[in-house]
């Protein structure tokens, strides 16, 4: 299949953003947290800038914007007839479908029920319970048990307590059934994958997140019928994917007409090429200028929730990576449809976690521990995969 998009040896990491990603990536986070102690008005009013649906805020307009910027580059270099090709490359589609939803969830479920219920629940805190939202439609008196927490009244408000490491434990479910639909994008460009595939595996995952995330969110939770946000998920992939995907598609074709091909690969793209970073370094700022108090204030804990997630992450990419070998797919196949089960789509945990949980509940602070090794560890794993390419150098395409 010919690649329109850019060529094996024009993604590698060549500028000084992208060899010391890593290292950036970690003084952003770093910056973020010192701006949300020193600026907290100013971290607040950037969060406070959202799309509200039934009161809580679901997209945030500044991340929202920096996401655009990430993922617009990516999408404008995909050449959509070899998306049409790449439709017809059934075994990924399959693979990546099988992973993400009859795999995934439930690994993660067991991990995070092995390490935090029962490895870590002694320094976590065996006695140390949560205060989260009652679950919605659901009013019972005080005292009164549901599941594994009681209905205790806190400032005047119904609350469900529950054991610390539950909510926790929440949090990672909500992770693990929310397979990544916009960074997988720069993830699979990166390891020099087949975005078009990539697009076309991100479109599926959406779709199938509408179906699947409320069922399986309500049978892992335990919580009874499980209140999906489901505005918040169609927005979620309107402004994530769709939004850019169509301002790709249609300024490709205008940019291609009027000055030619040529001049689009050679001048456009080349203009381009630093704006992806700029993007994903500018949005950790921000994501950690909201959520760094928390992180800080929970140095330990964080420690005890990244665990189960960073094994997760590495069960999955490693079976998804050695399905894939096994069904002799190409490299350029491989790559993205292991990597899109291994990351998750952070925003739609956190916006989730916050809805049913509360903002200050251990469940949001697990998704957000979800956010803090999304990056280094997806790095790590595209090295892994520049470095393993000549392990499908006979099935490549």
């Amino acid at each position: 299949m010919q690649d329109n998009m850019q060529g094996p040896q024009e993604r590698r990491m060549t500028n000084v953003f992208e060899r010391y990603l890593t290292i950036w990536v970690a003084l952003c986070i770093v910056a973020g947290i010192v701006l949300g102690k020193l600026a907290p008005g100013l971290a607040k009013t950037l969060d406070g800038m959202a799309i509200f649906v039934n009161g809580a805020p679901v997209v945030s307009i500044p991340i929202a914007i920096c996401l655009f910027f990430m993922m617009y580059p990516i999408m404008v270099k995909i050449d959509f007839a070899s998306v049409i090709k790449a439709g017809g490359s059934g075994k990924p589609v399959w693979l990546t479908l099988f992973i993400n939803w009859c795999v995934k969830p439930f690994t993660m479920y067991g991990i995070a029920l092995l390490f935090l219920g029962v490895l870590f629940r002694g320094l976590i805190g065996a006695e140390a319970t949560d205060l989260v939202k009652m679950p919605f439609g659901l009013d019972l008196p005080v005292g009164a048990a549901h599941g594994a927490g009681r209905v205790v009244l806190h400032e005047g408000v119904k609350m469900l307590q529950i054991p610390l490491w539950r909510s926790y434990f929440a949090g990672c479910i909500l992770l693990g059934i929310a397979p990544c639909t916009a960074m997988v994008l720069v993830w699979g460009y990166l390891a020099r994958g087949n975005d078009g595939l990539t697009l076309i595996m991100v479109a599926i995952n959406s779709l199938t997140m509408l179906l699947l995330y409320g069922v399986l969110g309500g049978f892992l939770l335990g919580v009874g019928k499980l209140p999906v946000p489901w505005q918040a998920l169609l927005l979620s992939i309107l402004i994530y994917v769709a939004l850019p995907l169509v301002c790709g598609y249609f300024s490709r074709k205008w940019i291609i007409q009027a000055k030619g091909e040529r001049w689009f690969v050679e001048k456009f793209l080349h203009v381009l090429t630093p704006i992806t970073i700029i993007a994903l370094l500018t949005t950790l700022v921000l994501l950690f200028s909201f959520k760094g108090d928390v992180i800080v204030s929970n140095p330990l804990t964080i420690l005890w929730i990244a665990i189960p997630l960073f094994i997760q992450t590495m069960l999955i990419f490693w079976l998804g990576y050695g399905l894939a070998w096994l069904l002799k797919l190409s490299y350029r196949d491989a790559a993205p449809a292991a990597m899109i089960g291994a990351s998750n789509h952070f925003e739609v945990a956190i916006a989730t976690a916050t809805m049913l949980f509360g903002l200050s509940s251990g469940a949001a602070l697990a998704t957000v521990v979800g956010v803090l090794i999304e990056v280094p560890v997806m790095l790590w794993l595209v090295r892994i995969c520049t470095s393993t390419e000549h392990w499908f150098a006979d099935k490549r395409s």
